[in-house]
């Protein structure tokens, strides 16, 4: 019996060994993976994570830049720029959108203008995108807002910038016009190189010169680093780049030549194109009838858009770059102008 139980209790302690040593080992590759995982997280991925802790106590905002002017030879304004106040706001963070303007209409005054406006920027913009609500709020609207911010979480007010036209429609085919980025345009900016510089920018030239120059219009955005709240409120500034401003653009055109030609045309349709002939600048360019360009600036109402799209006289078309008139003498369109020409329709 004695010998059975001694060859027993060895084979106990030897099975008791082999446990022990496959919980040591089982320990140790768990230490190890441990290890490794820190060794990861503290060396490899150090820069990574540095770098999102960083985010969490700073943001960087874009300063867009202050558009360029577009003046005529003689330094008339013909396209300019100022500030006023909207009121925005960001749909990733409101509740209950529709509840929310209903709200704030007893706080500014909100058209149904306003509210269609509000719905057509949506389709073009993203749920975390600031989209405008009203524009060209007064101070006191801005003061009644303001007292009342708490409540309206995702809401906000906003300085920007708005073109401004002076001269309506007048040279308004050759100036063209600005407008809300859409969603196609969007993605050939990111697909360009100038996507940076179009952090925080809303607007882009559509027509005329303020499409053909719009790299040179649009300047250079700069930046802010801001210290921030874990709520998001900036603190501090800590480092920042000033926004370049747009060049101002310098046209051939004599805007006194072209309106005096406009004035003669009348409610005529009709296309001239008057050049120097000693070096071949435009100094008018014509198309009649024409639109006021202040209309797209905060993005045209749909009975504007259905008045100007469905008119028999397509005041949209630049007929003296799109139309097609048959060939004869060149004195003929002034001498039509001049009226000398009875009976016979401007096309």
């Amino acid at each position: 019996m004695s010998g059975f139980e001694v060859r027993n209790s060895e084979a106990e302690l030897y099975k008791f060994r082999v446990r022990i040593a496959v919980v040591a080992l089982v320990v140790l590759l768990m230490f190890g993976v441990l290890l490794y995982r820190l060794f990861v997280l503290q060396v490899v991925r150090h820069d990574s994570f540095a770098e999102r802790a960083e985010s969490n106590r700073t943001a960087v905002v874009p300063i867009v830049p202050n558009r360029g002017q577009i003046l005529d030879r003689n330094g008339i304004v013909l396209a300019t720029n100022y500030s006023a106040y909207t009121l925005e706001i960001t749909r990733s963070k409101v509740p209950d959108l529709e509840a929310t303007i209903d709200e704030l209409s007893q706080l500014v005054e909100i058209t149904p203008r306003d509210r269609r406006k509000f719905k057509r920027l949506m389709d073009d913009s993203k749920r975390f995108e600031s989209i405008p609500l009203r524009s060209r709020l007064s101070d006191e609207e801005v003061a009644r807002f303001t007292a009342q911010r708490w409540r309206f979480p995702g809401v906000d007010i906003k300085a920007r910038f708005f073109r401004n036209y002076p001269l309506e429609d007048v040279a308004g085919h050759v100036v063209g016009y600005i407008g809300r980025i859409n969603q196609r345009e969007q993605e050939a900016l990111e697909d360009s190189d100038d996507y940076a510089n179009y952090r925080g920018t809303e607007v882009i030239g559509k027509l005329g010169i303020e499409q053909s120059y719009e790299k040179q219009l649009h300047g250079t955005t700069g930046w802010e680093q801001l210290e921030t709240t874990a709520g998001g409120y900036a603190v501090r500034r800590l480092n920042s780049r000033p926004a370049t401003p747009g060049d101002t653009v310098g046209l051939s055109l004599d805007v006194g030549l072209q309106k005096l030609v406009e004035d003669l045309y009348g409610e005529r349709r009709g296309a001239l194109v008057a050049m120097d002939p000693r070096n071949g600048e435009v100094l008018a360019m014509v198309s009649k009838p024409g639109y006021d360009l202040n209309l797209f600036v905060d993005g045209i109402d749909q009975e504007n858009w259905d008045f100007l799209n469905n008119s028999i006289d397509r005041p949209l078309l630049n007929r003296a770059l799109r139309g097609t008139y048959p060939p004869g003498s060149t004195y003929k369109p002034f001498m039509a102008i001049a009226g000398l020409e009875s009976g016979k329709r401007q096309i």
